[in-house]
């Protein structure tokens, strides 16, 4: 370090009675900014639901791959024979490359829920966004002896939304009715996503199920961050979902369903024309 002229000054000065040290507050930790905040717990969220979803996961997997080794085997067999029937060996390869494309949609699906990207807002139909979650959510339900069911309204207008957001959006609704009919399965869980236009002309898309419902103490502070009725819950499904509709100029809100059960609906302001 180069010393200047002030510095060996003070060095040379008589010395005196130390100064006292200035005070300082204790230092605080720097606040993370709101949008950094909302896109960590988003990947947080993202990720607890991936979890909660690895069961369904792994047996919608597994079954092209069962299907590939059995049609490996068929072929290996063929392949024994003195003769061997080669429209048959192109069929089980045929359905080797099938089967594994099957599964490699299933990773794609997958790996782009847990994506992290930036949030873009583009023309968007719900119906399509549902529809690409279907098999996830399907298999999920199956897992827990539940029946899912989709009403979609047809040649319903385009929103502007960031898929992946909304779809998060989705996946926690569905995600929160599979939690409540936990242990009610044995009666008949149902749960129905189903999107209409509303007379307001919003775009809702609705998610119900036939569980025990909403307690009154619990629906005011339903939304809120961190609250969970579960034992285990993270309480961040439905404040996530909360938090991304309104980012994109819309809301969510609570329904008893009729005649038992919870709705949970998304409302969406259509892409201006």
């Amino acid at each position: 370090m180069v010393a200047t002229a002030e510095m060996i000054s003070e060095d040379l000065s008589p010395a005196g009675p130390p100064a006292a040290a200035p005070f300082a507050p204790e230092a605080q930790p720097a606040r993370e900014p709101p949008a950094a905040l909302h896109g960590r717990l988003l990947n947080v969220s993202r990720m607890a639901t991936i979890g909660e979803m690895a069961a369904g996961v792994a047996h919608e997997l597994n079954q092209p791959l069962t299907a590939i080794a059995n049609y490996a085997h068929a072929c290996a067999r063929l392949l024994s024979r003195p003769q061997t029937d080669a429209a048959e060996l192109r069929e089980g390869l045929r359905q080797i490359t099938v089967q594994t494309s099957r599964a490699a949609e299933i990773l794609r699906r997958l790996r782009a829920l847990a994506r992290t990207q930036r949030a873009e807002h583009a023309p968007a139909s719900i119906n399509a966004l549902v529809t690409e979650l279907q098999d996830l959510v399907q298999t999920d339900a199956v897992v827990h002896g539940v029946q899912l069911t989709l009403e979609l309204a047809p040649d319903l207008p385009e929103v502007l939304a960031d898929p992946g957001q909304i779809q998060q959006g989705i996946l926690n609704l569905v995600r929160n009715s599979l939690d409540a009919l936990t242990g009610h399965a044995a009666r008949g869980g149902q749960i129905t996503i189903r999107s209409e236009l509303t007379a307001e002309g919003e775009v809702q898309l609705s998610v119900a199920d036939n569980g025990p419902g909403v307690s009154a103490e619990a629906m005011q502070r339903i939304f809120d961050p961190f609250f969970s009725t579960k034992e285990n819950g993270t309480g961040l499904g439905l404040a996530i979902t909360h938090t991304i509709v309104r980012a994109h100029g819309g809301s969510v809100g609570y329904r008893p369903n009729v005649p038992t059960g919870a709705c949970f609906y998304i409302l969406l302001p259509t892409r201006p024309r």
